[in-house]
């Protein structure tokens, strides 16, 4: 609420587009409220950037310093999103590891600044671009966001674009894995189910887009089709949000259009800033179809347990983890519904913004000039499903019971 303020002061926006902004970049979602950022003040756009680079690890540290030690509600609000990162901790006692992650944030953070300055960045730029792509936030102080630098004829804008590549991959990895890596062990890139499904996911996505690119426009410009589809398979599936393709442009055809939908509901890994279902629940629950596959098979009374890198994987988090994919479904359905009913905008459209809300993602299919008039009851829906997106939905419906304010 506080941080809404400058935006206010400075653009003299009306203080919900404002909330809204500035939710936002806290949760690292990048829906944005703003047009014409190329001609705004460097400060606020600054700040816009700041915003999501604080958000992406500092949602979670906010919540280790408020209530950690705490009991009942508090500590069910902790588990649902510190469990994230500290179900492998890399070090015991939970301020040492945030430390540690603070510390390889930061690290990570200088290394891709520092590559898009030589890259032909400003030293502004550099640090506006890593803080939100690192964040998985997606902010840019121009309106044609990584495209800028294509269209401005900057010289490397290709390498660019593969450095933002990068650094979206690296912010939508579990940091638990960037630890290890930085500690020698090169297995971590793929001796844990999470990591294998996430190469997977990266990999196949991107390409059936170049191919589905290619049935319908030929196999031309293979190196810039392949560029375009990987930055925006990135982007979408680490919930980071740049564009140097419009995805709601007649460049992307339908199949591509429903695999960007997807990935938004599938989102990056635990123990990143990104936004999402994460990768993991998704294999858990892919998990969950093949054990009761094989009660129906081999019947009731068979061990089937679900397993995940040869450990069961506990009752209560399989029901947490199907609990909160019904959650984000019927949330989906909820905001896609008052969307359609209220702006009376397309199903496609009407859905997407939900998706990109509740993913914490940024790109949706609607344009910009719909989205910054549509209905103010459309922004509060999107506003709530921003913060039950990146607190993990049950803390939020944790605040309506009465018995937890107690």
């Amino acid at each position: 609420a506080v941080a809404a303020l400058p935006f206010c002061f400075a653009l003299g926006v009306g203080y919900l587009d404002a909330f809204f902004e500035s939710v936002s970049g806290f949760t690292t979602t990048g829906i944005t409220m703003l047009t014409g950022l190329d001609s705004m003040p460097r400060s606020i756009l600054f700040w816009r950037s700041l915003t999501q680079w604080l958000g992406g690890l500092g949602i979670l540290t906010f919540f280790l310093a408020v209530v950690v030690g705490s009991g009942g509600a508090a500590q069910g609000l902790f588990s649902a999103e510190s469990h994230k990162i500290f179900s492998r901790r890399p070090a015991p006692g939970l301020f040492r590891t945030l430390r540690i992650l603070w510390g390889i944030y930061a690290l990570l953070t200088a290394l891709t600044a520092g590559l898009l300055w030589a890259e032909g960045m400003s030293p502004y730029d550099a640090v506006s671009h890593a803080f939100t792509a690192l964040s998985t936030g997606g902010f840019s102080p121009y309106d044609a966001s990584i495209d800028y630098f294509r269209q401005a004829g900057y010289r490397h804008y290709v390498a660019i674009e593969y450095t933002v590549t990068l650094a979206m991959v690296l912010g939508g990895t579990n940091f638990f894995i960037h630890y290890r890596l930085l500690t020698g062990d090169v297995r971590s890139l793929w001796d844990n189910l999470e990591v294998r499904l996430w190469w997977l996911l990266l990999g196949g996505a991107t390409a059936l887009v170049v191919l589905d690119h290619c049935i319908g426009f030929g196999f031309r410009r293979l190196e810039e089709t392949f560029r375009y589809a990987v930055f925006q398979v990135v982007a979408i599936a680490t919930t980071t949000g740049f564009a140097t393709k419009d995805i709601a442009s007649d460049y992307f055809p339908p199949l591509s259009k429903q695999i960007f939908l997807l990935l938004m509901v599938i989102g990056g890994c635990v123990g990143s800033t990104s936004g999402g279902v994460k990768v993991l629940r998704i294999g858990i629950l892919t998990k969950m179809i093949g054990r009761q596959l094989k009660r129906v098979v081999y019947g009731r009374r068979v061990v089937a347990p679900v397993v995940v890198d040869g450990e069961s994987v506990s009752v209560e988090e399989v029901r947490r983890t199907a609990a909160l994919f019904f959650a984000w479904m019927a949330l989906l359905a909820l905001g896609g519904g008052a969307t359609a009913l209220v702006s009376r905008l397309g199903p496609l459209e009407s859905a997407s913004g939900m998706f990109s809300a509740l993913g914490n993602i940024g790109p949706c299919y609607i344009p910009l000039e719909k989205l910054v008039a549509i209905h103010p009851l459309v922004k509060i829906v999107y506003i709530v499903g921003m913060l039950a997106g990146r607190l993990e939905i049950l803390p939020i419906l944790l605040l309506l019971s009465r018995r937890a304010w107690r």
